[in-house]
């Protein structure tokens, strides 16, 4: 039985979507980020799963992953007839990993960075300054992302894919951050967010 730990709409969604997309059987563990209760990722039982204290982290067997994208290439593995990553066409397989480590690397963090310099370091850690420095970096790499979507459906080739869950989370993280996202973007997000298993998802 796989078990996923998550909180909310964390990262951690990304791989709650994944779940439901793949049709597989999974247990969903609540995790409260950064408590130190019963339930928190702060806890030794938990980071005896999570060492960071972070969330996602799944569960497969004697299996454990803590890295969102690395979890959903795991799980598109496991179902290789619902065609989530490419895996017969190597050259199409090297795109779809171009495009997941550019959202990981680039696309999201500097809405990491604003995060953290808002409210998740101790105070006397953050650094308000750069806050505008982050939207400049985003507006950015929206533009690197303008050009891999283009006016496509999905992102890799002429399917959906789990690198479509990456950026659709991203801009959605995006936009609870009020970061400015031409529409044809927000466009791209919300049709992939009516996905039924991504309504799922949420209501989970």
């Amino acid at each position: 039985m796989i078990i996923l730990y998550g909180s909310g709409t964390s990262r951690s969604f990304r791989v709650l979507w994944a779940l439901e997309e793949a049709g597989l059987n999974y247990q969903y563990v609540p995790v409260k980020i950064g408590s130190s209760e019963s339930d928190g990722s702060q806890t030794e039982t938990y980071k005896k799963i999570n060492f960071q204290g972070k969330v996602p982290a799944l569960i497969n067997g004697d299996l454990v992953i803590n890295e969102s994208a690395a979890i959903l290439n795991y799980i598109a593995a496991l179902v290789p007839d619902k065609a989530l990553m490419p895996f017969n066409d190597i050259a199409l397989r090297a795109y779809y990993d171009e495009i997941c480590f550019f959202v990981m690397a680039d696309l999201e963090q500097p809405l990491w960075t604003n995060g953290k310099h808002r409210f998740v370091l101790p105070r006397d850690k953050r650094v308000t300054a750069v806050l505008e420095t982050t939207h400049w970096e985003f507006s950015k790499s929206l533009k690197a992302l303008d050009h891999y979507l283009s006016d496509r459906q999905f992102v890799v080739g002429d399917r959906f894919t789990m690198a479509d869950i990456l950026i659709a989370h991203t801009l959605h993280w995006a936009e609870a951050f009020k970061f400015k996202i031409p529409q044809a973007l927000l466009n791209y997000k919300n049709r992939l967010y009516e996905r039924p298993a991504c309504q799922k998802a949420l209501e989970l």
